[in-house]
């Protein structure tokens, strides 16, 4: 069995603030060492259920170079540093078995949700895809399909388990009560949560219900900002619908995509 592990930040016991998860802030340093312990979690609930298992970990968060790679469980693969195919979803192929998502967060526009934003805060205020509004999770979970590969669980506050789909489990480590405030457990009993809920997830992996985007995408993408939008417009294809929304027709979801991670980089120009 081969599983990805897809680890973000915002969405870790303890994590409430920006100044939690970006480097250069104490408290920066302290959390990477909890979400390299939720990542282990994950590790070690793989493994509970299959000894013989490959376990990739892909860092997921900012410039995915936040795991400390000395603490990581030794028997997983590290994916670090960007730019990289998939992005978020680096090591996804054919022949991964399922994926974990731990450490999410609600998407863009979420309320109640602890600093919720999709792909880039900064930038992006929502993307649709053939009208239907995905953040984070729903972008990985939809490229994880497109391969015939179940995300089967996710872990973060309750916002994010409220976007999971059918079947795939969610460990909620911390109700939100806003975007920078939450009622949350111990990180330890986060980790253990996490590794009772893996093996329990990998067994039920054919009961997952992702949606699919097959054939052609009508990409939407909705900025913040006016100026923001104006980079991308050099893409050839790209549209500009309103002041602050490009549409992209991608011939499938995967390009869709990559054409949502550019927008994020261009608009940050």
């Amino acid at each position: 069995m081969r599983v990805l592990i897809s680890v973000d930040m915002e969405g870790i016991a303890g994590v409430v603030h920006s100044d939690d998860i970006q480097p250069g802030h104490r408290e920066y340093e302290r959390n990477r060492a909890l979400l390299t312990a939720e990542a282990n979690a994950a590790v070690r609930g793989v493994y509970a259920y299959a000894a013989d298992a490959q376990v990739v970990v892909a860092d997921a968060h900012a410039q995915f170079r936040n795991l400390l790679p000395e603490l990581l469980d030794q028997r997983a693969e590290l994916l670090r540093g960007t730019p990289r195919p998939n992005g978020m979803m680096a090591g996804l192929a054919a022949d991964i078995d399922a994926v974990l998502f731990v450490g999410y967060h609600g998407k863009a526009g979420a309320s109640r949700s602890v600093l919720a934003h999709t792909t880039s805060g900064r930038v992006i205020a929502d993307v649709r895809c053939n009208g239907s509004s995905l953040g984070e999770l729903g972008l990985n979970a939809a490229l994880a399909a497109h391969h015939g590969v179940p995300s089967v669980l996710v872990s973060g506050d309750d916002t994010v388990a409220a976007e999971a789909v059918e079947g795939m489990r969610c460990v909620v480590v911390k109700q939100a009560l806003g975007a920078r405030a939450a009622r949350m457990i111990h990180p330890q009993e986060a980790c253990r949560r996490i590794e009772r809920e893996v093996p329990l997830a990998l067994a039920d992996r054919s009961a997952v219900r992702v949606r699919r985007f097959d054939g052609p995408v009508r990409l939407e993408v909705q900025v913040h900002r006016p100026h923001m939008t104006e980079h991308a417009l050099l893409v050839p294809g790209m549209e500009r619908v309103d002041g602050c929304t490009l549409r992209y027709e991608a011939l499938d979801f995967p390009t869709a995509y990559d054409i949502v991670e550019l927008i994020a980089v261009l608009g940050a120009l």
